[in-house]
């Protein structure tokens, strides 16, 4: 289940990256703020994610063990996004 992230800035980021690494390993989540506006979040790969609107066109985690889309499908879903 997806949790609020917790807000931390660029630079506490930078400053910590190795134990924010951790804790993002254990489960928690970050929304990172660069000039006073949030810009990424940090999660699990496993997570949920925090909003809605993302498409998986091809999902590599599984190590090529399953089937993907033909390039030719995947140029056809770009092209649509770029008009």
């Amino acid at each position: 289940m997806f949790t609020m992230p917790k807000d931390i800035s660029i630079k506490e980021l930078r400053e910590n990256l190795s134990e924010i690494a951790d804790r993002v390993e254990k489960g928690e989540s970050y929304r990172v703020i660069r000039r006073s506006k949030p810009s990424f979040y940090i999660l699990k790969i496993d997570a949920e994610a925090p909003e809605e609107g993302w498409e998986t066109v091809v999902d590599f985690t599984d190590g090529g063990k399953k089937t993907g889309m033909p390039v030719e499908d995947v140029m056809k879903i770009v092209n649509k996004i770029r008009r």
